[in-house]
């Protein structure tokens, strides 16, 4: 998330409190949060806060109902306008390395660290998201490793794809075409230019798309495996796109939602069909491994 960004907190709160409040604001059509999560600021009193984050400073009126509905009232909480930084770069600048399974994510300085035995990809700090250092990224990059290790996908789809860092994954362990499309394009630049970067360019097919509603993707479809690493609602939005396009017997990895989301999603998916294969856990984001029985 970069410019223009606006962030709601609570008061500490009871944790039930706090996540129904996250849960209203997380549903809420107007004014739309474009994340919320929940988070503990005293173990001890048990006290949670809630949180959301927005595109556009939230109007503070339509909140009042919401609040209403956990006993609180608008000076339960603050908004503040984030300052005007690119938090991507900012905070991915001089990462170390990542490990995972046996993908090692690295930037440009650390070319040297490559670990004999290892898939390295390269990935630098820039202007889209997913280095591997995000609990989310990471997670699915574990999940993809342990996938491997009982099936091949032959035709594989990144659904938000940032970066590229899963697509680039895939293609480098796979040797597969992979599709890799992003609502926005200069996430797609930077995907296609991190694939020539990592040798992968014939195998990483890009396109700009919102969700899968591109011909290239439903011309490749059905997908063995699909990632979606977004947020928990575009999640559910998608999961009536997302079980079309699985193959049967066929794997998707869901990501960026945390741990007291995945209910909601897992329901979105088994209502089409899709099961709990196995899940991983990275501090408060969780990764979901479904199949297509």
């Amino acid at each position: 998330m970069t410019n223009g960004m606006f962030h709601l907190a609570s008061r500490p709160l009871a944790r039930p409190q706090a996540e129904r409040l996250c849960d209203l604001l997380e549903s809420a059509l107007a004014p739309e949060a474009a994340a919320t999560g929940t988070v503990e600021v005293d173990e001890a009193l048990g006290l949670w806060i809630a949180e959301a984050w927005y595109g556009d400073e939230p109007d503070a009126t339509a909140l009042v109902p919401l609040l209403a509905e956990v006993g609180l009232a608008p000076c339960d909480i603050t908004i503040a306008a984030l300052a005007d930084i690119d938090w991507v770069r900012r905070s991915l600048e001089g990462l170390a390395p990542v490990s995972a399974g046996r993908f090692f994510l690295h930037g440009a300085h650390d070319r040297h660290r490559r670990p004999a035995g290892q898939i390295a990809i390269e990935i630098d700090a820039g202007t889209a998201f997913g280095t591997g250092h995000h609990g989310s990224t990471r997670g699915c990059l574990d999940a993809l490793d342990r996938l491997l290790r009982h099936h091949r996908p032959r035709c594989v789809l990144d659904v938000g794809c940032g970066t590229g860092a899963l697509a680039i994954a895939a293609a480098r362990a796979l040797h597969v075409t992979v599709i890799a499309g992003d609502i926005d394009a200069e996430a797609v630049r930077v995907t296609a230019d991190n694939a020539r970067r990592n040798g992968v360019a014939a195998l990483v097919k890009v396109v700009v798309a919102a969700g899968l509603a591109a011909p290239l993707i439903r011309r490749h479809a059905p997908y063995d495996l699909i990632f979606a690493n977004i947020l928990a609602r575009p999640l559910v939005a998608l999961a009536p796109a997302i079980a079309a396009a699985t193959a049967r017997r066929g794997h998707v990895i869901l990501a960026g939602l945390t741990r007291d989301q995945e209910r909601q999603v897992l329901a979105a998916y088994r209502a089409r069909g899709l099961v709990l294969a196995f899940r991983i856990r990275h501090d408060q984001w969780s990764t979901l491994v479904l199949q297509r029985r």
